[in-house]
């Protein structure tokens, strides 16, 4: 086994941990959000702690943490306790950078709408407004808000429901649905690192839910050591629903490239053969050849 750091984090520095966290657990959504104190003023501010948590009901879920070098709240906070509701727009990349830009500690009071370019458009059933150039916005009403801890670098999970829900017509597929390429999204990394979902960075698994695959275990004890196949490989050949019968098999055997390399007599060799043919499958996305292939031997 290649050597492994092991880190006990009550060993090192909240700004540390905080690094190795932000890096490692990545990529984070984005969640811009708006909120309003009660004398009126206006806050934008983006969070990576941030995720959808239920459906039924609507839940999303942010995190403004304490500042760790001070152990000050963040205005988004205050503002929420004060008055129990938020939009939550959602970040793509035609607004990242002016998204980046309210992360700026601007002073109580100041207006990051203002600063940062964006257009607030009034919310319908709640006082926040929402972002006009974002995708998708979620007005909200914070049901509830648990403190993590009291010190610098302690989260504060705001429990948000969803009340109504905008989303631009741009971002929809011809069946009416978002459409995950037209939006965009961005997510957090760590340090000053982003990362675009746009297409060239999308791919598609089909979900193991749909179908009961026959598993790793399943599979020949020469494919599972495989040198040759990744992790990724097999996650896809046992999600395959079922193994090859005979007659896919006997079909891979009669071929003349099959039928040379099974009479090789060095097992190693014979697999690593074996087991390069039917990666070439698998890159073309023909799972149910492949694992013929591999049967074969």
């Amino acid at each position: 086994m290649k050597n492994t750091t092991t880190i006990d984090p009550n060993s090192i520095s909240t700004a540390a941990l905080h690094q190795i966290l932000l890096t490692a657990v990545a990529p984070r959504p984005i969640a811009l959000a708006s909120t309003i104190d009660k004398n009126g003023n206006i806050n934008l501010s983006p969070f990576s702690f941030f995720n959808v948590f239920s459906a039924n009901p609507p839940i999303l879920i942010f995190s403004p943490a304490r500042r760790g070098r001070d152990n000050t709240t963040k205005h988004t906070y205050e503002n929420v306790k004060e008055v129990n509701e938020t939009v939550i727009n959602i970040v793509n990349y035609a607004m990242v950078e002016q998204m980046s830009l309210t992360s700026t500690e601007y002073d109580k009071g100041v207006n990051e709408f203002a600063k940062a370019g964006f257009t607030p458009i009034p919310s319908e059933k709640i006082k926040p407004p929402r972002v006009a150039e974002a995708p998708i916005s979620f007005e909200c009403v914070v049901d509830n808000i648990i403190e993590l801890g009291t010190k610098g670098g302690a989260g504060n999970l705001i429990i948000s429901r969803v009340v109504t829900i905008h989303i631009k017509d741009e971002y929809k597929g011809v069946n009416g649905k978002l459409d995950t390429k037209k939006l965009d999204l961005v997510a957090r990394m760590g340090a000053n690192w982003y990362t675009r979902a746009n297409e060239n960075a999308l791919f598609e698994i089909p979900k193991p839910t749909l179908t009961k695959g026959i598993g790793v275990d399943k599979l020949p004890l020469h494919v599972i050591n495989s040198e040759i196949l990744s992790g990724n490989d097999l996650g896809r050949l046992g999600n395959i629903a079922q193994k090859p019968n005979a007659i896919s098999i006997n079909k891979w055997k009669s071929e003349k490239k099959i039928q040379s390399i099974l009479k090789i007599l060095d097992s190693k060799i014979k697999h690593k053969k074996i087991h390069l043919i039917a990666k070439k499958q698998l890159k073309n996305n023909n799972l149910e050849e492949a694992l013929s292939i591999l049967f074969c031997v």
